[in-house]
């Protein structure tokens, strides 16, 4: 019996967006996907496990945090013609200060909001961190060429192209 999954099936995963005040504990990841970028903690949904299970239990495996609340904030879907192909359920969780814990996953760091701009982080998350940051909900769908360029993304709740490379 194979775990592949078969090409272009999505792949679910739950991440964590670590917020203090006006800035957010990112991971700059050490491996593929999103290798040297900054990226909200998370992973895969487990087999029989719920998103929201997931962003614990990847919290705690990445960070050794227990936060005591995760706010639901959206979701984000992203489709390509490669084997790049996700769903993800995003999560916020309001933290203390604090010195960024050690993850096996790569580096923690806190970057102000005002500065997201100012590292390397996937096309998609500029528009999440805004969302977070007016306490909206989105439903974003992104769509990606062959070459991994982000060519679409659309806030399903409003409509709203919010990229478009066209």
């Amino acid at each position: 019996m194979t775990n592949a999954l078969p090409p272009g099936l999505k792949r679910s995963a739950a991440m964590v967006i670590l917020r203090h005040a006006r800035s957010f504990l990112l991971l700059r990841r050490n491996k593929p996907p999103h290798q040297n970028k900054y990226v909200p903690v998370g992973g895969k949904v487990e087999p029989y496990e719920d998103p929201h299970t997931a962003a614990r239990r990847e919290l705690q495996e990445e960070t050794g945090l227990q936060t005591g609340q995760l706010r639901y904030c959206g979701g984000l879907i992203e489709t390509s013609p490669t084997p790049y192909n996700w769903q993800c359920t995003i999560y916020l969780s309001d933290i203390d200060d604090m010195l960024p814990p050690y993850c096996g996953e790569g580096t923690l760091e806190w970057i102000p909001f005002d500065q997201i701009d100012q590292v390397p982080i996937p096309p998609t998350d500029a528009q999440i961190y805004q969302y977070v940051m007016q306490g909206r909900p989105f439903a974003l769908n992104a769509i990606y060429n062959a070459h991994m360029q982000l060519v679409k993304m659309t806030e399903e709740i409003s409509g709203e192209v919010v990229i478009s490379s066209k």
